[in-house]
């Protein structure tokens, strides 16, 4: 039963892989998409200008941002499955320990701080602008992290260090906010269109890096799934097991922390994939055995995030919508129509 779900679910993101690079605000015939991939696309006279432009559309645009949102989105999901596990919260999410606000912060100072004091924002700069938001991102990604894996080895309990995180992402917001009133205008409107999260941004061999990154984390990640079934338990029985609590807390906070910090860092903060997505997938397979869980969360992340990115991109819409809210209007009806279900679900027991 399960290998059909994964099989439609495999299929469904085949589809729309395709469907990202057949749609957009440009009509490609099927054919000449097929061309561009696998073959020489025909430059007979008076059609070899068309050919180009298409051809770039494709290969600099539709599909890396398809690839983006495939990894992007399985990577989001994985964090968020992680999280949900190790704090046992059915509301946690990537970015429930700041980790997110640490890559805004970051970005935050790249794009605020140095036009504050030196007249120009390095966001500016083109490929270095981009580079070094990059890097900023993750940096600030890690700060934090490291921040709350020192406070995991001081304190015992979930709930102090999930609060330790929470606070830890309001005053990386306070000093954006403040950053972003001492700013001008156009730095703050740069800054706010990075925080809306696109998966565009990514093309060419920053692309390649991205996708390499996230197929080794993701198997990484995989790895850890004997002791999140072990922490399903609860701390003490899974104690009893053998299992390390305060190890495997640590290296599942660390593998969804980089997670989000590549995905932050390449795509910009995008919300609300990483909460919904582990609800469908335990929807769908109806399992809390993370052997199973794990993959079909990914696999629906990845889904999910193709689905917005092609909403994002429909004919009709100048350029494109951002991602953030896509993912908002797609994913909380989702979530809501599961948890409906299992109140249902319970109610009928």
């Amino acid at each position: 039963m399960n290998i059909s779900r994964f099989s439609v679910l495999l299929t469904a993101i085949v589809g729309l892989t395709i469907a990202n690079l057949l749609i957009g605000s440009v009509s490609i015939p099927a054919t000449d998409i097929c061309r561009i991939l696998f073959f020489p696309v025909s430059t007979d006279e008076g059609q070899g200008e068309v050919a180009e432009i298409w051809t770039n559309i494709v290969w600099q645009s539709r599909l890396p941002q398809a690839l983006t949102a495939i990894v992007a989105g399985a990577g989001l999901a994985v964090s968020g499955l992680q999280m949900q596990t190790v704090f046992r919260n059915p509301l946690a999410g990537p970015s429930v320990l700041g980790i997110s606000n640490g890559s805004a912060l970051g970005v935050a100072f790249v794009v605020l701080l140095s036009g504050r004091i030196g007249g120009v924002a390095l966001s500016r700069l083109g490929y270095l602008g981009e580079t070094a938001m990059s890097v900023a991102a993750i940096a600030g990604a890690l700060a934090v992290m490291l921040l709350i894996v020192w406070v995991s080895q001081k304190v015992k309990g979930n709930v102090t260090l999930l609060i330790i995180g929470v606070m830890v992402g309001y005053l990386a917001n306070a000093v954006i906010g403040v950053l972003k009133f001492l700013s001008p205008e156009e730095d703050v409107k740069a800054f706010v269109v990075w925080g809306l999260g696109s998966f565009s941004r990514v093309s060419g061999d920053e692309m390649a890096l991205f996708v390499v990154l996230m197929c080794v984390l993701l198997p990484l990640a995989c790895l850890l799934v004997k002791p999140m079934n072990l922490l399903l338990l609860g701390d003490r029985y899974a104690g009893n097991l053998g299992l390390n609590i305060r190890r495997s807390r640590l290296l599942i906070i660390v593998s969804s922390g980089v997670l989000v910090a590549i995905v932050t860092a390449y795509c910009g903060p995008i919300m609300f994939i990483g909460l919904a997505v582990p609800h469908l997938a335990r929807a769908i397979f109806r399992t809390s055995d993370h052997r199973i869980l794990m993959p079909a969360t990914a696999l629906c992340g990845a889904a999910l995030a193709l689905v917005c990115n092609l909403i994002a991109r429909m004919p009709g819409f100048e350029g494109a919508l951002p991602v953030n809210s896509v993912t908002a209007l797609v994913g909380a009806p989702v979530i809501a129509a599961v948890l409906f279900r299992r109140r249902k679900d319970d109610m009928g027991e």
